[in-house]
């Protein structure tokens, strides 16, 4: 098998990609190869040819689109490296087209349904209180959210700090609920926690990370969510995530804003929350055009 931990070595230290990335291309790569090799190729000899026959092979298999374009991505990826090392004269990957992926609409919960879980958390549970006001809060991914250490929460426990994809920083401002959420969480932290047991994580657990799993979260939001009788496959830490976006911007929040708080690289990502603003602009339509329905009477306004 052709070594690939020297390109793993520099996604990990130049382009900061987590142990689940580079996971992910290790598996991705490990096809790849697979593929060359019975059809009697290797990294170095493969032309456009035989990549090509590899994008119609993972469409045949019945791989969904977003795998194919995430598995075409990493060998990408890959060839990049090779070319720029100059173990290989000619990238064969230079003109090959990644399939589309359709982007789907962000799931999310209503205000009223945050509000709800949020509500329930907070005579129930005080650690899952104060992670769901946090999370809807500042809309940060559950693995950031859940691998917090106390460091993180500012002095004045206004902001918090978060490193997020790649190891970029970013400074997360908290509302009043959540702030004082987060206060009251530190002191029964303090209060309750083993005597003398020590903890760097903000939400310490017995797991082998040391802090609250990203499994445990979410298992503790479904069983919270049939509490209050939501369908638990609806409510996810990462549909708070994409409710807090389509909130704010269905309050007037400008895009750019709702991009940094999210820690989104490029604005593109951040445009799929633009489906709140098309809702708006269709409901202005039936409310303002002449020849809309009159909500009041269902007829058509004929005064043309």
């Amino acid at each position: 098998m052709f070594d690939i931990e020297p390109f793993l070595e520099m996604m990990q230290a130049e382009r900061g990609a987590s142990a689940n990335t580079i996971t992910a291309y290790q598996h991705d790569l490990e096809h790849f190869f697979t593929f060359l090799k019975i059809h009697d190729s290797n990294p170095q000899s493969a032309q456009p040819e035989i990549l090509r026959n590899y994008v119609q092979s993972i469409a045949q298999e019945g791989y969904a689109i977003k795998t194919q374009s995430r598995r075409l991505s990493a060998v990408r990826e890959f060839y990049r490296f090779l070319f720029s090392e100059g173990i290989v004269k000619q990238n064969p990957t230079d003109y090959l087209e990644l399939p589309k992926v359709r982007k789907s609409l962000p799931k999310y919960l209503s205000e009223q349904d945050i509000n709800a879980l949020i509500n329930t958390a907070q005579k129930e549970n005080i650690r899952l209180y104060t992670l769901l006001e946090v999370l809807y809060a500042s809309g940060m991914r559950v693995s950031e959210l859940v691998g917090l250490p106390v460091s993180a929460v500012t002095r004045e426990k206004k902001h918090l700090y978060i490193i997020g994809k790649g190891n970029k920083e970013r400074i997360v401002p908290l509302n009043d609920k959540a702030c004082i959420a987060l206060d009251k969480w530190l002191l029964y932290r303090e209060n309750k926690m083993r005597p003398g047991a020590k903890s760097k994580w903000l939400f310490p657990s017995k797991s082998h990370l040391g802090h609250l799993t990203r499994d445990g979260f979410f298992k503790e939001i479904k069983k919270l969510s049939l509490t209050i009788g939501l369908d638990p496959d609806k409510v996810s830490p990462h549909v708070f995530r994409h409710s807090f976006a389509s909130h704010l911007v269905a309050h007037d929040a400008d895009l750019r804003s709702v991009q940094k708080l999210l820690g989104h690289e490029d604005i593109a990502t951040t445009e799929i929350y633009t489906h709140i603003l098309q809702d708006r602009l269709k409901k202005v339509v039936e409310k303002s055009h002449p020849l809309a329905y009159n909500t009041s009477t269902k007829e058509k306004n004929e005064d043309y």
